[in-house]
């Protein structure tokens, strides 16, 4: 094929960004463990501004490759930058799309260019709120027959991406969004240095991972702590008191902040931002709270599960997260005391680490790194179902 090389067959990934978000957590730990002497990844962004994860993917060998942010007055300019770039690059084996908003742009430019493979990977199972989501929709019809490979992490997501038919008739592939799971095997002597560190040796602690962003629903969130709060004087060791531990960056935070003082509990909730060693606060947790308004595959759930960790979460989060007994699910259309009261119900548990069932269920990237590896470097003939 034109522009191959030797060396390491090459996949490039298309995403917004490299910085903490679950897609790029999930395809680092895939890098990560991968064999990099068989497969080399390369990103292709939509942005200008250096992302959190830039500096490991050139150590890891990955190179980095840039076109403008997609807007809807640019359409044109944005298919004219994905089409230049694909037929100046056209040495990869396969193209993974998990910007799947305009993956029906991207994908068929590179299939033009004499990509053998693409691939769209439906990562979530909602859009934003007003025009940005009603323009994704649109861009997201018939993408299912605009792509070689359909991957999704949940049911849900592959029929929010690619529509139920789709998804009925098996032309999606189910690929887990796998973690390192012995990294969050829990650690008593990390729980208590991550605790004295933050000044919470004798608080009962509410845990959070995620972006600021409207899907996550920290309005939410904090109502459902401002509750908790409330409620203390039920619990035995009402004196402890609660935190709240709230990892993550993004738009939403300083609206978040506002509310977290409106409510009177602004000294409870811990903006912690994001840490390369976010592992190390789930041991800090006592419990973990989720209330997305929608998800493909939470990451940070499973992340939990593994630490041992009891997760309350949102029904409207794909059932195949749910692997251990430590999940429960109820509806965000239920007042937040519920939340609450449910969280008061069930604090106290004997804690462990669940890693041997997440990685028995599949959310092993270990694992997940050799099926991948041999889904790349496969001719496309002997491309089947991982």
């Amino acid at each position: 094929m034109e522009g191959r090389t030797e060396g390491p067959v090459r996949v490039l990934h298309v995403l917004g960004g490299t910085n903490l978000g679950g897609a790029e957590s999930r395809i680092m730990d895939l890098y990560r463990h991968i064999d990099r002497n068989k497969v080399q990844f390369d990103f292709l962004v939509h942005t200008d501004r250096e992302g959190y994860f830039d500096k490991e993917i050139k150590e890891l060998g990955g190179r980095i490759y840039r076109v403008p942010r997609f807007r809807l007055y640019n359409y044109c300019a944005y298919k004219r930058a994905v089409k230049a770039f694909f037929r100046e690059h056209r040495e990869y084996q396969v193209v993974q799309g998990h910007m799947t908003s305009t993956a029906s742009i991207y994908l068929p430019a590179a299939k033009k260019a004499g990509i053998p493979v693409t691939v769209a990977h439906a990562r979530s199972a909602g859009v934003d709120k007003g025009i940005k989501g009603t323009v994704t929709r649109i861009l997201r019809r018939n993408l299912w027959k605009k792509a070689d490979f359909l991957f999704t992490c949940s049911k849900i997501a592959g029929i929010s991406v690619f529509g139920e038919r789709a998804v009925e008739q098996g032309k999606t592939v189910f690929v887990s969004n796998a973690i390192d799971c012995k990294a969050f095997a829990y650690e008593k002597s990390t729980r208590m240095k991550i605790r004295e560190e933050l000044g919470i040796t004798n608080q009962y602690v509410i845990g959070h991972v995620g972006r600021f962003h409207y899907a996550k629903n920290h309005e939410y969130l904090l109502r459902i702590f401002a509750a908790l709060c409330k409620e203390s004087r039920k619990v035995d060791e009402a004196s402890r008191g609660f935190a709240l531990l709230l990892l993550g960056e993004g738009g939403g935070m300083e609206a978040a902040k506002l509310l977290a003082g409106e409510l009177g509990i602004e000294d409870k909730v811990y903006f912690l931002g994001n840490h390369s060693n976010v592992s190390d606060y789930y041991q800090a947790m006592d419990y973990f709270v989720y209330p997305s308004r929608f998800e493909g595959l939470p990451g940070t759930v499973v992340e939990a599960q593994c630490s041992g960790l009891k997760c309350l979460i949102s029904d409207t989060i794909c059932e195949e997260v749910a692997v251990t007994d430590l999940v429960h699910t109820m509806s965000i259309e239920e007042n937040p005391d519920r939340w609450a009261d449910y969280i008061i119900e069930t604090m106290e548990y004997e804690r462990q680490d669940r890693v041997q069932e997440m990685q028995k269920a599949g959310f092993d990237v270990c694992a997940q790194a050799e099926k991948m590896a041999e889904f790349y470097t496969a001719d496309m003939k002997q491309k089947g179902s991982l």
